[in-house]
């Protein structure tokens, strides 16, 4: 008898898990159809004097934005023009997305990719929330990389528009993963840590790294690099120390520019990959040591009295290198200004500095998740947490934010707007900072990549040969002599043991 019920108990929990998960994607597959009713079809060629355009708008005539004979400042008036409200709140957002190995769009989760699950479809982001930055996280092979780009931008190609996609990444060339700072390097070629960069003391050697990152990132659509990092590891505690060049400010502005210009060249143009240095005005000099993404770690103190030397990697490597982008941090810098908020929000820094002072006239875009509280953590909103979403999100634009980093709520936006909390006037400043970036790429006349030729390029035997080679120079001897002998221990002579941990026997 029990073992009858359990039988049948079973067989019930089966059939309703069965019945769930048929809804569950049934439900994703109602979404990702309403999604793709609202694009409409591929941009066709309309031709002019024997000459081929894409027809973004579908019109059937050459628009000025269309016109890759223009120069970008006036295909970006053109555009401007053109865009609808939602069209603009959209492009002001940026945060991460999911793709899929194989190659395909997301219009589902994927019970093996626990990011899929807590992140909205492709469509939903492209056709549904009108945006078009992207922060892309992990996929195993480049090709497969290349090849889901290329669908997102077909997808884009579809909107009314046919603003093309920008697709972001944080480092992706290291041995170090850490989920909130830098990605696996997986098929990309393997290259030393910032610190290990920094302890070469060799700005061509960081500008080759930045050339040969770029090729790779070229390959499979990746424009804009969230990186490098300019701030200084003056507080030995700090546990991003890694991503810097360390605590030497005039070494740190010469890897920098040596840095940025690798992966731009001396102008942005079709072959660049944009960067966006950061954390202005110099993340490090954190209280304790602690982590600004947590409310533990907001304070950031200046012992010293050194606030000006953390400028000095900007001032003298990003700015003259032409950066296109620059990113400030979450910490709040204590006493320096006339109010005690983030970066971020602090008009002082971002106009008053970033603006005015030096004159900076590319996109600031935000830190990751500075107006949205989440079940897993609170919104980094440091110094203005009892503010509401609306009003963080003034406060933002207040100060100058072009870009809002690690949200998708481009309703919110339109909302303020409707209600006049915010001029439209003030999002056309942003918007056309982020459009001006897409024509200097190239993206509009062509934004796909060829992914059967990722495989000569990503991780060829040059680059890898390369990386290699650089992480041999980063190692550094701190110390050259034997136990209780004033002898020096190296070059190891015969009859001696060493001890060596986490390497593998295939190397």
């Amino acid at each position: 008898m029990i073992l009858r019920v359990v039988k049948w108990l079973s067989i019930g929990i089966l059939a309703l898990l069965a019945v769930g998960l048929t809804g569950f994607y049934a439900y994703f597959g109602v979404q990702s159809a309403n999604n793709m009713a609202l694009l409409g079809d591929a941009a066709p060629i309309v031709e002019v004097g024997g000459t081929p355009f894409r027809d973004l708008n579908k019109n059937g005539q050459l628009d000025p934005y269309e016109d890759f004979r223009l120069s970008p400042d006036q295909r970006t008036d053109d555009l401007l023009s053109k865009m609808s409200l939602e069209e603009k709140a959209g492009s002001m957002f940026i945060t991460m997305i999911a793709a899929r190995n194989g190659g395909e769009l997301v219009e589902h989760p994927n019970p093996n990719d626990i990011f899929s699950l807590i992140s909205p479809t492709n469509s939903t982001m492209v056709a549904g929330k009108r945006m078009n930055h992207f922060n892309v996280v992990f996929v195993d092979g480049a090709a497969d990389l290349a090849r889901w780009h290329n669908k997102l931008q077909g997808l884009a190609e579809r909107t009314r528009l046919g603003i093309p996609v920008t697709i972001a990444t944080d480092p992706r060339h290291g041995f170090g993963y850490n989920p909130a700072a830098s990605l696996p390097a997986g098929e990309f070629s393997l290259w030393p840590e910032p610190l290990g960069m920094a302890a070469t003391g060799d700005p061509a050697l960081v500008h080759q790294f930045g050339d040969m990152a770029r090729q790779e990132y070229l390959a499979v659509g990746i424009r804009l690099a969230l990186h490098p990092m300019a701030d200084l590891a003056t507080e030995p505690r700090w546990a991003r120390a890694a991503g810097t060049f360390g605590e030497d400010a005039q070494l740190s502005a010469k890897l920098v520019y040596a840095y940025v210009k690798g992966f731009q060249g001396d102008e942005l143009g079709p072959n660049s990959v944009a960067t966006m240095v950061k954390h202005f005005s110099g993340g490090g000099p954190q209280a304790g040591g602690e982590d600004a993404h947590f409310a533990y770690g907001k304070e950031q103190v200046y012992p010293g009295d050194n606030f000006d030397y953390h400028l000095i990697p900007f001032e003298q490597g990003a700015f003259p290198a032409g950066a296109a982008q620059i990113m400030p941090y979450y910490g709040i810098p204590v006493g320096q200004t006339d109010e005690d908020v983030g970066f971020a929000f602090n008009k002082t820094i971002i106009t008053g500095m970033l603006r005015d002072k030096y004159g900076f006239e590319g996109v600031i875009c935000s830190d990751w998740g500075l107006i949205t509280d989440k079940a897993i953590k609170e919104a980094s909103a440091w110094g203005v947490e009892h503010l509401s979403s609306d009003e963080r999100m003034i406060k933002l634009l207040d100060a100058g934010i072009d870009q809002i980093g690690g949200e998708s709520v481009p309703e919110l936006l339109v909302s303020l707007v409707q209600s006049g909390q915010v001029s439209e006037q003030r999002l056309n400043q942003s918007v056309r900072r982020l459009m001006l970036d897409k024509f200097r790429l190239g993206l509009f006349d062509n934004p796909f990549v060829d992914a059967e030729a990722t495989a000569d390029i990503v991780g060829n035997e040059k680059f890898v040969a390369a990386g290699k080679e650089a992480q041999r120079r980063s190692m550094v001897l701190l110390k050259n002599s034997a136990l209780r002998s004033s002898q020096s221990a190296l070059p190891l002579q015969g009859g001696n043991k060493i001890y060596v941990e986490n390497i593998s026997r295939e190397l």
